[in-house]
């Protein structure tokens, strides 16, 4: 048989009695009432996150530049690597952009691999749209 220490047998007893003891409270109702807006604002959010309008995500820039150069490169990145690519248009010069990252860091670690093969790739700044 164990001995059983005086703290382990108040503990026990503290336990046993609270189970025993039966608290009520007052009791209320809360009625909650959504506005119509909330769910249109909900589902143009969802919209956006979809179409990926929202603009916070991070790419990595390959390339600047003139068009031809351009789709050189992009023809190159994509024989490497799976990440979505794109070229986009900023007058006068093109850029190839690759990836849709969520955080500076998932952007980072894609970066160490893309550098092996495009040297002066590089993370911009997101802009906000």
């Amino acid at each position: 048989m164990r001995k059983l220490s005086i703290n382990k047998i108040l503990f026990s007893c503290l336990i046993s009695g609270f189970s025993f003891l039966n608290l009520t409270a007052q009791e209320a109702q809360v009625n909650i009432s959504e506005n119509n807006k909330l769910s249109k604002l909900l589902e143009l959010k969802a919209d956006m996150n979809k179409n990926d309008e929202i603009g916070d995500r991070f790419k990595i820039q390959l390339f600047y530049g003139n068009n031809g150069e351009a789709n050189e490169v992009i023809k190159d990145y994509r024989s490497k690597f799976d990440y979505p690519s794109l070229i986009a248009y900023e007058a006068p010069n093109y850029k190839v952009w690759v990836g849709k990252f969520r955080s500076r860091l998932e952007a980072d670690r894609a970066l160490l691999k893309i550098k092996e093969s495009f040297p002066s790739a590089f993370i911009p700044k997101p802009r906000r749209k």
